[in-house]
């Protein structure tokens, strides 16, 4: 009880403080600057993750155009009439504008929000234009938005106006074509060479005439209205729309016309559908999850498209572009935190390098505080205040600036650098301060002097034992779980992540402790021999070198900074290389066409046309359906069907960077069962397995038998595929209709990008381009190139700091050798050993080492989520930057020698033998 009564508060000396921070401003400076930088670093890079996180939903969304539209179709009300013909509805475009309404009311408050006001399209079928040598076609076209359709301008005649004005009439099923006015634009008009009042001469499918007249001509007010998108003919003739040299014009329809146009047609012809287009600046990543659940839960509970109602039948593909967009963001999170964990840990390690330093300055004047009476207490709190001061105001710096180049800033992973800096200071120098004071003495039975010397290696042994068992198991949690962050916390860690995030850190450190264990007794081997040596230069280097050999913190910093500086310079390589394969396996090709459904026909024709371009090498045509109803024992797939022609899709991936699919022989080999097409599969779920029986289901026919008889290469990046031959399937009751033209070889680019068909063109250039400036492969290359240069300006920075914490022993030892005849070169060449262990050690092991965390650990970050790949990458190992990393270290240490010789040549000898009493 009396000895807690007598317990009081540390008094630190303020004094003294303050005369430590003058005398040591150096490394204290030193020390605030490595803080303050590493903490910008880590301050800002979650907040710019997170900003690149919405730009990269924004991008997917703009990129993905118009597949990440809503639309919904609703079914006309039926139009019979008393007698059993038609009626005429004049009211029908009110009737689309409560449909257009009644979409907009079922979006949902956030839906609603992230999307563009809705825009009702109105089409009719594609009709004939018999006139003219040039095959063209009509199709008539009514837009509406909130504020009607899209401001025109008349320049010759009227808007269309109704047929029976302001009348409903019922006219016979089988009577006279209906008379419907559309308006033209004046590039349509040209086309034709009609004007106002002239009558197109027009022929549907089943070859009856329609009467289309001519009402007006059109400008339109804003040619850029996103209105004119859905309908790009209503603007200019657009070439390919329906078919290989067909040409589409388009006519307008009115609010006063479209009720004819209804009567015009076949009751069905006419379809009507909203569109409502994301509104991609409104987009961000924490709504994501919320907007992908409302869209599914639209489709889920949409009308059936076999039922004849009016009911809301939804399409769109946004949430699975959205849900793209998240597992993107998700690995680009995984592998910003790996990157900022690992360069923590190398500064964490420079910076308790400079708290040995700043304590070795410090020694003689602790231990005399110490010794004049000082508690532990008042020194250690003296040692905080300063070393708490310097971290924390370098901090609030560093995160100055981070807030100052981001929009906000993450204080989180700045608080390993803070602690290092406020803690390890103190806790040396107080440790240092009772060294001076200890009255300990070495007992003299030799058995005890062993059991301490026995416990003390039981104690590195069990420290050693757990940071091995505790990287072993980071990464095999790494491996079974990833590294997926939490919903809405970008960039931010949750306790169950700490483990798998720092896994490469982890596994640097458990490195580096097995170098520790091998390193002295490599240097007594070569001490050893040195002894057998008429050198004597080298018995000294030796000899210095293992009497510093049990030195863990430089040997520590120096491996861990060079290993993952190498790590993070495999990351921005691994990702760079990706780019570019992962551009050829999302094209396939240098160049592919992906065919309109409408144009699908004239496929062949085209791919003959393409092969015959100057520069074009190889072109390959497939039947590429995505979500084919393939059905197994158990389950119904719904993989990506690809029906091609074996051999020459064998011939496109030889002659292209894409791995060879030896098993495409099998599918044109003698099949054992002939009621059976072989195939090749692939699943990333492995629910397609090579030897499985599936089945293709097809509409108002028996289903296929498929053979599963290998194993398919990646086809545009998917991960269900099933590729069968074109000429099996055939031979089995189901001709294929290409719609995919592959072509490869220099001139292919042009070739198809002149193609004259309605279709998407897809180039390998522009798909290397887009990937390599989206927001989160930019940043996450320019995270890791960052990250790798700071890692090896610490592993230099601690190489310097473990110079000069030996310096002043080291150079007492030459000082005195030189007594002995030692020159000031040779002097030179024993510092040289001394110091070359580890820096060798560093620079031969530590890329090495980098490397192979690097094999072990990118599968797990998802680097093909960025790459567009279709497999995860292999560890791309660029040598000649590993080695430059090497030669820095070591051109580093060759330069510390001349600058310590130099900065000790004023030493007298006297001083230093004075200095050893």
């Amino acid at each position: 009880m009396n000895r807690w009564l007598t317990r009081r508060w540390p008094a630190p000396h303020w004094p003294s403080v303050r005369g430590r921070g003058r005398a040591d401003a150096g490394p204290l400076l030193l020390t605030a600057a490595v803080i303050a930088s590493v903490a910008l670093l880590a301050g800002a890079v979650p907040a710019l993750l997170r900003i690149a996180a919405d730009d990269a939903v924004q991008d997917t969304v703009r990129r993905a155009s118009h597949d990440s539209n809503v639309l919904v179709h609703a079914n006309w009300e039926r139009d019979d009439g008393p007698t059993g013909g038609r009626i005429r509805m004049p009211r029908l475009a009110e009737d689309v504008d409560n449909f257009r309404a009644r979409a907009a009311y079922a979006l949902g408050t956030d839906l609603d929000a992230a999307l563009l006001p809705p825009i009702a399209v109105v089409t009719g079928p594609s009709l004939t234009i018999t006139d003219g040598d040039q095959p063209r076609t009509l199709q008539v076209t009514y837009l509406a938005g909130d504020l009607g359709g899209p401001d025109v301008t008349w320049i010759a005649g009227d808007a269309p106006g109704p047929t029976a004005p302001g009348r409903s009439v019922e006219i016979p099923r089988d009577g006279p074509p209906w008379p419907v006015q559309i308006g033209l634009s004046e590039t349509d008009a040209a086309a034709l060479g009609l004007g106002p009042g002239d009558r197109i001469p027009v022929r549907d499918g089943q070859g009856r005439d329609k009467d289309v007249r001519i009402s007006g001509i059109y400008r339109p007010a804003d040619s850029a209205d996103p209105a004119w998108r859905l309908a790009p003919a209503l603007l200019r003739p657009v070439p390919g729309a329906d078919g290989v040299g067909t040409t589409r014009i388009a006519g307008l329809l009115s609010r006063e016309s479209l009720p004819d146009a209804r009567l015009a047609f076949d009751e069905d012809q006419l379809r009507r559908t909203v569109h409502f287009a994301p509104e991609p600046d409104a987009l961000a990543w924490a709504a994501t999850a919320t907007l992908a659940r409302q869209v599914v839960t639209l489709k889920a509970t949409s009308g059936s498209s076999g039922v004849r109602d009016q009911s809301l039948k939804w399409e769109s593909r946004l949430d699975t572009v959205l849900r793209d967009a998240r597992n993107q963001i998700s690995a680009a999170s995984a592998q910003a935190a790996v990157l900022l964990a690992g360069l923590l840990t190398g500064t964490v390690l420079v910076l308790l390098l400079a708290a040995e330093l700043l304590v070795r300055r410090r020694t003689a004047v602790l231990s005399a505080a110490r010794q004049r009476g000082a508690a532990l207490p008042d020194l250690g709190a003296e040692l905080l205040i300063e070393s708490t001061l310097v971290s924390l105001s370098s901090a609030a710096v560093g995160l100055a600036l981070a807030r100052a180049v981001a929009p906000g800033v993450s204080w989180t992973w700045t608080v390993p650098v803070v602690l290092a800096g406020a803690v390890a200071g103190p806790i040396f120098g107080t440790l240092a301060a009772a060294r001076a004071s200890r009255d300990r003495r070495q007992p003299a039975n030799r058995a005890a002097r062993r059991r301490i010397l026995a416990i003390g290696r039981l104690r590195r042994a069990a420290v050693e034992i757990a940071a091995l068992t505790t990287a072993v198991a980071a990464v095999v949690t790494l491996h079974q779980r990833g590294l997926p962050p939490a919903d809405g916390d970008t960039g931010e860690l949750t306790g169950d992540l700490v483990l798998p995030v720092s896994a490469v850190a982890l596994g640097v450190l458990a490195g580096t402790l097995v170098l520790l264990r091998l390193l002295p007794a490599g240097v007594r081997l070569t001490l050893r021999l040195a002894l057998r040596s008429r050198r004597p230069l080298a018995v000294f280097g030796a000899a210095r070198a293992a009497a510093t050999a049990g030195r863990a913190l430089p040997l520590l910093a120096l491996v861990s900074a060079t290993a993952l500086a190498s790590f993070a310079l495999v990351v921005g390589t691994s990702v760079a290389r990706g780019l570019t394969d992962g551009a050829w396996s999302t094209v396939g090709a240098d160049a592919r066409l992906d065919v309109d459904t409408d144009a699908d026909a004239a496929t062949p024709a085209l791919a003959e046309r393409i092969a015959g371009a100057p520069g074009v090498e190889q072109v390959v045509v497939a039947q590429v359906t995505d979500s084919a109803p393939v059905f197994t024992e158990d389950a119904l797939l719904t993989p990506r069907l690809v029906v091609v022609d074996a051999a020459a899709f064998q011939r496109l991936l030889a002659a292209t960077p894409l791995p060879d699919a030896p098993a495409l022989a099998r599918l044109t080999e003698p099949r054992p069962d002939p009621l059976d097409v072989p195939a090749l599969v692939r699943s990333s779920s492995g629910d397609l397995r090579t030897g499985m029986r599936l089945r293709l289901a097809r509409d108002d026919a028996p289903a296929i038998g498929l053979a599963a008889v290998g194993a398919a290469p990646a086809v545009g990046g998917a991960a269900d595929v099933v590729i069968v031959d074109a000429s099996a399937l055939a031979d089995a009751g189901l001709p294929a209709v290409p719609n995919t033209v592959w072509a490869t070889g220099p001139g292919a680019a042009r070739a198809v990008s002149t193609s004259g068909v309605s279709a998407d063109v897809v180039l390998r250039a522009d798909v290397l381009r887009a990937q390599r400036v989206a927001p989160l492969t930019a940043g996450i290359s320019r995270l890791a190139w960052t990250v790798a240069a700071v890692l090896v300006a610490l592993g230099l920075l601690g190489l310097a700091l473990a110079a000069a914490a030996g310096a002043s022993e080291r150079w007492q030892t030459l000082t005195r050798l030189r007594t002995l005849g030692l020159r000031q070169r040779d002097a030179r060449w024993v510092a040289a050993g001394e110091l070359l262990p580890p820096v060798v050690v560093a620079a031969c092991c530590g890329p090495l080492l980098g490397a192979l965390l690097a094999h072990l650990t990118l599968g797990p970050l998802q680097l093909r989520l960025l790459t567009g790949q279709a497999a995860d990458p292999a560890a791309v190992l660029p040598w000649w930057l590993l080695g430059l990393v090497s030669a820095a270290l070591l051109a580093t240490a060759a330069v510390v020698v001349p600058v310590e010789s130099a900065l000790r040549r004023r030493d007298r000898l006297s001083e230093v033998l004075r200095a050893g009493d």
